[in-house]
């Protein structure tokens, strides 16, 4: 149907509307069934008509309508009970929020994709993915709660371990939220709790003979791994002189008041290094900086089997 004229200005009719502006005829019906867009006029036969003016206010409810605002909100907005720059801040956070779920959404499905998982699975991880920062802290606490519960440990030691919490940033990147789900549940593998209380026992165990156990009083391991690696690089064997030596200061180190030449106590130790070296120790502390944004933390696996052999070789 073509273009109307009036007296004073031209009318056009929904055809003419849809044309002009590429919104469906069925769609500037709706929007004027709705009020958004009442007629300018109508035809004798009853045909809505809208001019210049109803044009513009329709190509406005378009773009809001484009950028995600709802219809009772757009209706404030060409009302005049809310401007459009408070309804876009609110829209920002509506979809700052959906942009947060769809990112964990998005690493749970990579993560899906990359494992192979099953249902089961699936929900397990969308359920870590969605947890709030509290339950994430409460989640390292009661995991920290239990490995020493009952035992005698160094405060200072433990309260180190637990003081490093999870903290996804408020827009976190995909290989955060991966690394927090990895965390997660790792702090939740029987497997790897069982661990960390043998290695807490130990630790208590160690005390009960008269080791301190502070912090303090441990090995410089950052000085050791660093001698270890030197060492692998130049072909060194762990039952070389040089690694004899190594594996000798780091059991003088822990000694304390107790014979660091006694075989028992060698092995004590050893079996102690030997726990904290295992790979999904260092893995915690790995995801830990991943989830948190702290420098990355290379592995020292070759350098643990490295001091673990060199260890065996004044022992046996």
């Amino acid at each position: 149907m073509p273009v109307v004229h009036s007296a004073t200005a031209p009318r056009f009719t929904i055809g003419e509307l849809a044309r002009r502006t590429g919104l469906p005829v069925k769609t500037i019906r709706f929007y004027s069934d709705e009020g958004l867009l009442p007629p300018t006029d109508r035809t004798h036969a009853g045909y809505r008509l809208y001019d210049a003016q109803a044009m513009a206010r329709l190509e406005l409810v378009k773009t809001l309508r484009e950028l995600g605002l709802g219809l009772p909100e757009v209706e404030r907005a060409l009302a005049g009970q809310a401007s459009v720059a408070d309804l876009a801040a609110v829209h920002v956070d509506a979809l700052d929020e959906q942009i947060r779920r769809l990112r964990l959404r998005r690493s749970v499905l990579r993560a899906v994709a990359k494992r192979g998982s099953e249902l089961e699975e699936v929900k397990l991880m969308n359920k870590l993915a969605s947890m709030s920062d509290e339950e994430r802290r409460r989640l390292i606490d009661e995991f920290w709660a239990e490995m020493v519960e009952g035992l005698d440990v160094h405060q200072e030691f433990y309260d180190r371990m637990r003081s490093a919490k999870p903290e996804l940033p408020e827009d976190p990147s995909a290989e955060q939220l991966e690394a927090w789900i990895e965390f997660a549940e790792l702090v939740q593998d029987p497997d790897f709790r069982a661990l960390i209380r043998r290695m807490s026992e130990q630790h208590s165990a160690a005390r009960e003979r008269g080791e301190s156990m502070a912090p303090a009083d441990q090995p410089d391991y950052t000085t050791l791994f660093t001698r270890a690696n030197e060492a692998l690089a130049a072909g060194l064997a762990p039952d070389s002189p040089e690694g004899r030596a190594l594996a000798d200061e780091l059991f003088n180190a822990s000694a304390g008041e107790r014979d660091a030449s006694d075989v028992l106590y060698r092995r004590e130790v050893l079996e102690r290094f030997a726990q904290g070296g295992d790979p999904r120790a260092e893995r915690y502390w790995q995801l830990l900086a991943i989830i948190n944004g702290w420098p990355p933390i290379p592995t020292q696996a070759p350098a643990v089997r490295w001091l673990i052999e060199a260890m065996r070789a004044t022992i046996d």
